[in-house]
Order: C-alpha cells, then sequence, then structure tokens
C-alpha cells in the first residue's frame, strides 16, 4: 500500500517528480562546492498534527556566501491561527501579507531546496512541520540531508575545551556568540539570515573540506 494517501506514485505531481529527479546526482564532496538551504519555518505553534505552517524562509550559501538576492519567502494561507503564537512571529490573522495555498508553498520549496542540504537551527522542527505538510497534501517527505547549527556549534565547544557547556543552545545564544544582529529575530527569512551567519561562523572553526565530515 501508499503509505502517504490514497494516491499511487504515478499521481504524484510533476513537482515531485522533479525535486526527486535531483537525487540521481551526487553531492560534491568538497564542502565549498556545496549550496546548503539555510531555512527557518514560522508555525501556529509546536504540533505536528494541530499547528500550521505560516510562513517558510529560505536562503542559499555557496563558498562562504549568502545569496541574498536568491532567498525564499512565502507566507501561507491560515487555516489555524494561535494567538499567542502571534506575538512571537507577528503575522496576524488579517495580515495585508500576500499568502498562497499550503501545496503551492511546499511546490516553490521542494523546487528551491532541490537536493542540496538543509541547515536550520534545531532543523528538525522545520523539517517535520513540512514533512506534515507534505502528508496532508498526499506527498513523501523531504529527501535532504541535514545539518543543525546547534549540533554544529557544540562540536566547536568540544574542540576548544569548553568546560561549562550548556545542554542546549538558542539562535538567540549563538547570535549572542557571534555578535550577530537579531533585528528581525522571529520572522522565518530574519532567523534564516542569522541562522546562515551562525553555520559559516560556526564552519570557520570546525574547518571541514570534506561534506562528510559535517554530515557525520
Amino acid at each position: 500500500m501508499w503509505p502517504f494517501s490514497k494516491k499511487r506514485p504515478l499521481e504524484l505531481p510533476d513537482f515531485w517528480w522533479a525535486y526527486q529527479e535531483h537525487f540521481k546526482e551526487k553531492l560534491p564532496e568538497e564542502v565549498h562546492e556545496n549550496i546548503f538551504v539555510v531555512l527557518d519555518t514560522e508555525t501556529t505553534g509546536f504540533s505536528l498534527t494541530r499547528d500550521r505552517m505560516l510562513c517558510i524562509g529560505a536562503l542559499k550559501l555557496l563558498d562562504n556566501n549568502i545569496a541574498v538576492k536568491e532567498s525564499l519567502e512565502v507566507y501561507i494561507q491560515q487555516e489555524h491561527y494561535d494567538s499567542e503564537s502571534a506575538e512571537i512571529h507577528g503575522i496576524l490573522k488579517k495580515s495585508k501579507k500576500n499568502t498562497i495555498t499550503e501545496l503551492d508553498a511546499l511546490k516553490q520549496f521542494l523546487e528551491y531546496a532541490k537536493n542540496y542540504v538543509l541547515v536550520g537551527h534545531h532543523v528538525m522542527f522545520d523539517v517535520n512541520m513540512i514533512n506534515a505538510a507534505l502528508t496532508r497534501n498526499g506527498l513523501p517527505k523531504l529527501k535532504n540531508r541535514t545539518l543543525d547549527t546547534e549540533s554544529l556549534y557544540i562540536r566547536t565547544l568540544l574542540i576548544s575545551s569548553v568546560v561549562h557547556k550548556k545542554e542546549r543552545y538558542s539562535l538567540d545564544d549563538l547570535a549572542k556568540k557571534f555578535s550577530i544582529s537579531r533585528k528581525d529575530r522571529h520572522t522565518a527569512l530574519g532567523d534564516a539570515f542569522i541562522t546562515a551567519i551562525a553555520f559559516l561562523r560556526t564552519i570557520e572553526k570546525l574547518k571541514p573540506k570534506k561534506l562528510k565530515d559535517l554530515l557525520g
């Protein structure tokens, strides 16, 4: 039985097959030859079943450069609304921002992400929210490899012999550590930008040459 919906594989939309086609190509072995997609989602809450994405923000990194002009920011039509989370992300129920359907947002993200490695702070939350949306729309889950900036930052502490380590490090912790402006904090694209800089600063400390050294 096809596990994702009542659709059979051949009935999946063309944009899914185009996305899947990218994974026939191997990622470059050298870190500096890879394109990384740094992403963040703003959501109505933390539940994968009850809550929904409000916005997806993403940036591309290539050879230590942030391709700001190639950024992705999509706002999603809201079926579910939580007034408490709105105080954090600032996306109001009657926002004047142009919104698109969840399916169209997923299509744009898949076309943007291709087979690139996804980078995020606590990245699996964002990946799982996107996967939940894909499942709701009868699509398979993301196939991309992932990197978490919190985990990478902790690796820098290990090689620098820092004694007093915390169990968890927030994006604010990394922004403070690397002196990154938090002006656009709690917007998807703003948090993606902070994460991208934190990722680059972390890579400078780890000095990996091969992608496999990062992915582990």
